[in-house]
């Protein structure tokens, strides 16, 4: 963002605006340095039910943060809306993290360790998730690849997203041609014809009856319900990705 943020050497209140960066959070050990996270937050449990919670991602409670007095607000350019996040600078220090593919998350991962006092965990965090990527074995005959996130309309992921970077690293192909998350009609779909439909958990939770509906837009296509966190959430929740990948690649 072209910015300068001035951070406590070891910052003690510590608002997470980002559910898979709070989840890092708690892996960091950092516990109650984090004093506030978001009503999406789900990963731990522990902190879902007993950490404040200061509103969505796109819509902050500024009173209850204020109320948290942070040293330390981290946020993501994607997940988070500029006008709150710019209104929150302010007055706080804000960290952002801006990711599309697999090294920025790393680096996220890294940076938010250096900034937290944490490094000895972020890099062991970063260098497993590696290793275990890895150890990753690529779908051997690469298939046009849908990948729904909303329905109503329907919204696809498409290139220069995290989630493209994932179907990459698994050896499959996105079909989308447009860049973030189109919306798609059904005259698209067939014009996109994908061999294989991917039907995430969220932000929509897509369930089996939404297949038999996809089926008659794409007859030959295979569908799946996936899980979306394992696709998208770019935190330490990638330590147990690449595994899912693998499982997801051998029933397709």
């Amino acid at each position: 963002m072209n910015r300068e943020v001035e951070i406590p050497v070891r910052p003690q209140r510590i608002i997470s605006l980002v559910p898979s960066q709070t989840e890092l959070l708690f892996d960091l050990g950092l516990g109650n340095r984090v004093v506030g996270i978001t009503k999406f937050c789900v990963h731990p449990k522990e902190w879902f039910k007993a950490k404040t919670r200061i509103g969505g991602t796109k819509q902050f409670d500024f009173e209850k943060i204020e109320s948290l007095n942070p040293d330390l607000i981290i946020g993501n350019k994607e997940e988070n809306e500029e006008n709150q996040i710019k209104q929150l600078m302010g007055k706080y220090p804000v960290w952002m993290s801006d990711i599309t593919n697999l090294d920025e998350a790393l680096s996220m991962i890294s940076s938010i360790g250096e900034i937290s006092d944490t490094s000895d965990k972020s890099d062991s965090i970063v260098a497993e998730i590696k290793q275990n990527f890895s150890r990753l074995i690529p779908f051997s005959n690469p298939r046009k690849t849908l990948y729904l996130i909303w329905k109503s309309p329907y919204m696809a992921a498409g290139k220069n997203t995290f989630i493209d970077e994932v179907l990459t690293k698994c050896g499959l192909v996105n079909c989308v041609p447009k860049t973030r998350y189109p919306e798609l009609t059904p005259h698209e779909f067939k014009l996109l014809n994908p061999d294989l439909i991917l039907l995430s958990s969220e932000p929509y939770p897509f369930k089996e009856k939404h297949i038999e509906e996809l089926h008659r837009l794409v007859p030959t296509a295979k569908i799946r319900l996936v899980d979306g966190e394992m696709f998208s959430w770019y935190g330490s929740r990638l330590l147990k990705a690449p595994k899912y990948f693998q499982q997801l690649l051998a029933d397709i």
